[in-house]
């Protein structure tokens, strides 16, 4: 197999030419090998939703939530893809599952970020 950050790149280049096909293909090439690899399932997520499969993305989405629980940028792909799906009740529980776990100085981009939309929600 080649190097995992070659593969990374290419797979980076197809999705930059719209090929999200043969970036997906590289992707879960990688994963089958490295299933825990972060990157990769980002990518693989961003693929799906960029190509509106939410389903798809949800799966790639949740399997990083899992991996790293306090990543602000796992846990707003998570949101973003549940909203889109109109499964408002869950993507809010993301958010609360999120600012009950995550790293105030670490976090706090996203924490803002989460803020914002709640106050522009109205809750």
């Amino acid at each position: 197999m080649k190097d995992i950050a070659a593969l990374l790149n290419q797979a980076q280049q197809f999705s930059m030419q719209s090929e999200e096909e043969q970036a997906r293909m590289i992707l879960l090439e990688i994963l089958e090998n490295e299933p825990e690899n972060i990157a990769a399932l980002l990518m693989l997520g961003g693929s799906y939703f960029t190509s509106e499969k939410y389903q798809e993305a949800e799966m790639a989405f949740e399997r990083l939530v899992l991996l790293a629980p306090g990543r602000g940028q796992c846990s707003i792909a998570l949101f973003n893809c549940l909203w889109i799906q109109d499964r408002k009740e869950e993507a809010l529980e993301e958010i609360s599952r999120f600012m009950r776990i995550a790293d105030r100085d670490k976090e706090q981009v996203t924490i803002a970020q989460y803020v914002k939309m709640i106050e522009q929600i109205g809750l």
